[in-house]
């Protein structure tokens, strides 16, 4: 094994562990508020449940498609950089689709005081009277403004309306009042003709505001077919959408490329250990990002709301990650997975009615947690907590779920892999039931700290449930039948279900009968379970692996496979016991 020695596996792990720290932490620093932007942008919830959903019917068709025509064509690195650079680009066009209504962008999260108001729906877009960056603007005492007094919001700009109304005398009359007062004075006529040049230039600013506002809504208004609302909303979807397919195609080649490399090796155990990064950097990147965007202005970066720092980091640790990219240990192996594809992990996963059931859970969880991952802040920001309390909340729920193999030894003596991931799933319905009642900022705090049973148990089961059903060479493909398509197909048709529920019935019912339905299936999945014809099968892979850090020179070849039938016995002696 020469070649296993030239290979730096420690150095390996370290650009493995911090290219996912900062894939995580850069979509962590957006996309948990994604949503908030939306709303923002004046979109309802079933628009904005459209576009999720979208979203994630792409990563569900796209993500597989990509990783196979990368290693088909030995073009790994180059689509792990172009995803990483052209995803970035296209999150920040998104920042240049002016608002339909005109809602409050920085008090409606940040100024407590007021206390935050909700729609009729429960759901809708919160509507302040007058928007910080259309306040009519102070000038001096000469040139009085007239203010809004119905308190409504400020009209769309057309051809026949003007962003500001002002009683500004018109020059020659302004000339003439200075003539006659001044009686003919050097120094008040110099006053009067400073009075004269300062009216112009505020005249010339306004006009040139009106132009750049008017340009930006007939960009819209050139989509004669649909109104104004819902042509900024097939404009972000058409965005969405393209984002996304630069973007999904970054976890599974790196992955891929990674695991095969420490393949090669014969390390390939060890990069399970990078998994904790992808948490960790998710954890820094929502909480630091929520913290800072919290301490800054209304306004940033000239005229853009401070919401658009979430895209700036972004696009900023997208491109930090970029180096990192490019030293990336790949291994392109042909002959691997040839005969372990998704196809054969379907087949495996369809021959175990054990892991049918799994299958219905992971699905049942991404519906719900895509319900959570979409209308939380929402539900968080109707309730007077800013980006802060938001990041915050958010990380903790990231740190708890890193925590639970703290916690595995414990209760998985006291429970058997079929009963926690019953647990898990309970706690993530009553995070759901919790959520429909919050009363201030922080009171999401103690549902998040469930997390540890709904995200960290919950995985942890499937783990165990891919591990009986995978056949050795076919672990992966079979976890990602959980992992990644169960899971993205249940985001999205919660997403597009959400949406529409969320804006006939709001946000308090949504949450609540999304509750219901997951305790309603886990009541009905314990007794599922006993039903289910038990298929106990020898995991070979594993007891070989055991065996080799284990065995004793002393050991026959044979002592292996006696174990594997000890094991197969007393499984069969349990019964019921282990589901």
């Amino acid at each position: 094994m020469k070649r296993n020695k030239q290979i730096n596996i420690q150095r390996t792990l370290a650009l493995a562990g911090a290219f996912h720290f900062l894939s995580s932490c850069a979509r962590a620093s957006l996309l948990p508020f994604l949503t908030l932007f939306l709303r923002q942008q004046g979109l309802s919830p079933s628009m904005t449940g459209i576009i999720m959903g979208t979203k994630h019917l792409i990563a569900l068709l796209w993500s597989p498609a990509s990783s196979l025509l990368s290693k088909h064509y030995n073009q790994r690195r180059a689509v792990i950089v172009g995803s990483l650079v052209c995803s970035a680009s296209v999150a920040l066009l998104l920042l240049f689709f002016p608002p339909v209504e005109v809602h409050e962008n920085c008090h409606f999260t940040s100024d407590l005081s007021g206390g935050p108001t909700q729609s009729p729906t429960g759901g809708g877009v919160i509507k302040s009277s007058v928007a910080p960056h259309t306040l009519p603007r102070t000038t001096d005492s000469q040139t009085p403004v007239k203010t809004l007094a119905d308190a409504q919001p400020a009209p769309l700009l057309t051809n026949e309306t003007a962003l500001y109304d002002l009683d500004i005398p018109p020059l020659s009359e302004d000339i003439t009042n200075k003539s006659q007062t001044d009686g003919g004075g050097a120094i008040k006529s110099s006053v009067a003709l400073s009075s004269v040049s300062k009216t112009r230039n505020k005249r010339s600013e306004i006009k040139m505001e009106e132009e750049n506002n008017q340009r930006r809504f007939e960009f819209l208004g050139s989509l004669k077919v649909m109104d104004a609302h819902h042509q900024l909303f097939f404009l972000i979807l058409i965005t969405v959408s393209l984002w996304e397919l630069m973007a999904s195609p970054l976890e599974w080649t790196a992955d891929d490329g990674l695991y095969e490399y420490l393949d090669f090796a014969d390390a390939s155990d060890r990069y399970r250990i990078t998994s904790i990064w992808r948490i960790l950097g998710a954890a820094f990147g929502v909480g630091g990002t929520g913290l800072l965007v919290s301490r800054l202005p209304c306004l940033i970066a000239g005229n853009f709301p401070r919401m658009a720092a979430h895209f700036f980091l972004y696009a900023v640790i997208g491109f930090v990650a970029l180096p990192v990219a490019a030293y990336l240990p790949l291994h392109l192996n042909k002959k691997r997975d040839q005969g372990f594809g998704p196809l054969k992990a379907l087949q495996l996963v369809h021959n175990s009615p054990h892991a049918l059931l799994c299958v219905a859970t992971t699905f049942l969880v991404g519906c719900a947690g895509s319900v959570v991952d979409n209308f939380l802040l929402w539900q968080m920001q109707d309730h007077g907590s800013s980006e802060m309390h938001m990041g915050v909340s958010l990380a903790l729920a990231l740190v708890s779920q890193a925590a639970y193999p703290l916690l595995k030894g414990r209760i998985s003596k006291l429970l058997t892999p079929g009963k926690v991931l019953v647990v898990g799933t309970a706690s993530l319905g009553v995070q759901c039931f919790y959520f429909s009642f919050l009363w201030g900022p922080w009171a999401v705090i103690p549902a998040q700290m469930l997390s540890c049973l709904s995200s960290g148990a919950l995985w942890w089961a499937v783990k165990i449930q891919c591990e009986e059903v995978a056949t050795p060479g076919s672990e992966r493909s079979v976890r990602r039948i959980f992992s990644s398509l169960s899971l993205n197909l249940g985001s999205s048709l919660g997403s597009f279900s959400g949406g529409f529920v969320g804006q006939r019935f709001g946000l308090t019912w949504l949450f609540r009968g999304t509750a219901m339905c997951v305790m309603l299936w886990c009541v009905c999945l314990p007794l599922l379970q006993f039903k289910a014809p038990q298929q106990c099968r020898i995991n070979y892979s594993r007891l070989l692996a055991a065996n080799g850090s284990d065995a004793s020179d002393s050991e026959s070849e044979s002592d292996w496979l006696e174990k594997a039938m000890e094991e197969n016995r007393s499984k069969i002696n349990s019964g019921r016991k282990i589901h």
